[in-house]
């Protein structure tokens, strides 16, 4: 069936870069992009015009919140209350356990599953915390998410997370990572299993990968056995590194080596790697992307780098810089990492982080962080056919509305929407030319009960940190409101 959308403006793609079609239309038939332009001729079985709204290609978020969100309980505190938010040795050793039991923890899928699909983002790859379970994910987890995603209708790359370490709260108050190597190979099989799954259900929507946790929790066994797999399947792999100092710190404890070293000697480098900070790399270091610099490596061995600039942004970080990077050779990607999945306020954060960074007006072009939001995201998932609008492009589409009285005065559309606007003016999306958000709801699901379960696995979320806090704090004491709640309900009077 052909349908043709139609809208104020709509981002094309002319074969070599994304251009602006005013009064533009969009025809596709199928999961196909037939046409992208204005006054499209052929015949059309359904059409919707969308009036003030921007259409452009689906958002790729690869490294995108599948969780109820940590960022708004440890991106504040100080370091001895901080400290109280991992794991302590007690309960490594004795006492872990899941916090949800899988009913919930599949209403915690959907709940952040719902939230992406409403901030625009088509396709998406999997990002949670593991401090809430028992180790980290396993295979019936990743089944269930499979089936919510397909549910809703998004485009999945996906797998359990896997480790063998864990980060720990020392008796002493210093900062280790415990290791349980079964426990981790036990992770890389259901891995493995989890892609067999996903290749027997031959969803195009459905695509398994190895998403290994953070570096200095895998041992150099979990990373070389990571390494021969993906090249055996020729399977993405994302593994979050370069994104602190202590990391490396902690792996030449364990290992002997730092990250590069590694990532070189376990094989890792010669996979489909996609790399979420890469923050410690200081870019304008020019020994950096000289012949055998970090930015050098990176680009010679094909590597992403998943810039997440609200994140970063949040936890006292920057990419130093995303020019820098891209200069190199580097693909840049985008994500979300937490909570909100907004790739709007992630590129506006972004394009003003690099002008402090470097300290120029003109840096952190709008066009290149849209890029990476799309095109880049789309290279590093090895999919020509994403990314963009044009014949023969999958039909993945998101339409933004530019008609609201708060959105101001429209000058450049897309730079109006990302310097007033955010990702909650999504109005519709399509993934393989079927509707997935629809007038700002989500089909079959309701949303209001999805929130309020939401809230409530939060809460239980959020009472655990105690049991696992060394001290035994409450939740109270881990995590202060800004201000204290009131303890009378009496009215206040100003004399």
């Amino acid at each position: 069936m052909y349908k043709k959308i139609s809208a104020r403006y709509v981002l094309g793609f002319d074969g070599t870069r994304h251009t602006l079609i005013e009064d533009g239309e969009v025809v596709f038939d199928g999961d196909s992009i037939v046409f992208v332009g204005r006054h499209y001729e052929g015949r059309v079985e359904e059409e919707r015009d969308y009036g003030q709204s921007l259409v452009i290609p689906g958002l790729i978020d690869l490294d995108a919140l599948a969780d109820i969100d940590h960022l708004i309980l440890d991106s504040w505190p100080a370091p001895d209350v901080a400290a109280g938010h991992l794991w302590s040795e007690d309960y490594f050793a004795n006492r872990r356990r899941d916090v949800f039991t899988p009913s919930e923890r599949a209403t915690v899928r959907e709940f952040a599953l719902a939230q992406l699909a409403l901030h625009g983002i088509t396709t998406f790859m999997p990002i949670a915390s593991e401090i809430h379970s028992s180790w980290a994910e396993g295979l019936d987890e990743l089944v269930d998410m499979a089936e919510t995603s397909r549910r809703i209708g998004l485009r999945g790359y996906l797998g359990p997370a896997y480790r063998s370490g864990v980060h720990v709260t020392t008796a002493a108050g210093g900062r280790e990572v415990h290791f349980d190597e079964a426990w981790g190979l036990a992770g890389l099989r259901d891995a493995e299993r989890f892609m067999d799954h996903a290749a027997s259900l031959a969803d195009p929507l459905v695509t398994g990968v190895l998403l290994p946790c953070r570096i200095e929790t895998l041992s150099e066994e979990l990373m070389r056995q990571t390494a021969r797999i993906a090249r055996e399947r020729d399977a993405l792999v994302r593994l979050h590194c370069l994104q602190s100092p202590l990391e490396n710190e902690l792996l030449q404890r364990s290992a002997g080596r730092g990250v590069l070293e590694l990532l070189e000697s376990t094989g890792l480098f010669g996979t489909r790697l996609l790399i979420p900070h890469g923050v410690v790399i200081n870019g304008k270091d020019l020994a950096a992307s000289s012949h055998g610099g970090p930015l050098d490596l990176l680009a010679r061995h094909g590597v992403s780098i998943i810039h997440c600039p609200l994140t970063s942004f949040r936890y006292q970080k920057q990419l130093v810089s995303f020019d820098r990077f891209r200069e190199a050779g580097v693909n840049l990607c985008l994500g979300t990492d937490s909570f909100p999945p907004d790739l709007v306020r992630g590129m506006d954060v972004g394009m003003h982080l690099t002008r402090l960074v470097e300290e120029r007006p003109d840096a952190g072009a709008l066009a290149d962080y849209f890029d990476a939001a799309t095109i880049g995201g789309a290279r590093a998932l090895g999919r020509a056919d994403l990314g963009r609008l044009a014949p023969g492009m999958q039909a993945d589409i998101t339409v933004l509305s530019l008609g609201h009285f708060g959105d101001g005065v429209v000058e450049d559309p897309l730079r109006t929407l990302v310097l007033n606007g955010t990702a909650r003016q999504v109005t519709d999306t399509f993934v393989a030319g079927q509707p997935v958000v629809v007038g700002g709801t989500l089909p079959g699901i309701d949303l209001q009960a999805l929130r309020a379960e939401g809230q409530r696995l939060f809460d239980q979320m959020r009472a655990a940190y105690s049991v696992r806090d060394a001290q035994r704090r409450t939740p109270g004491e881990l995590f202060p409101p800004a201000y204290p709640r009131a303890e009378v309900s009496t009215p206040v009077t100003v004399p």
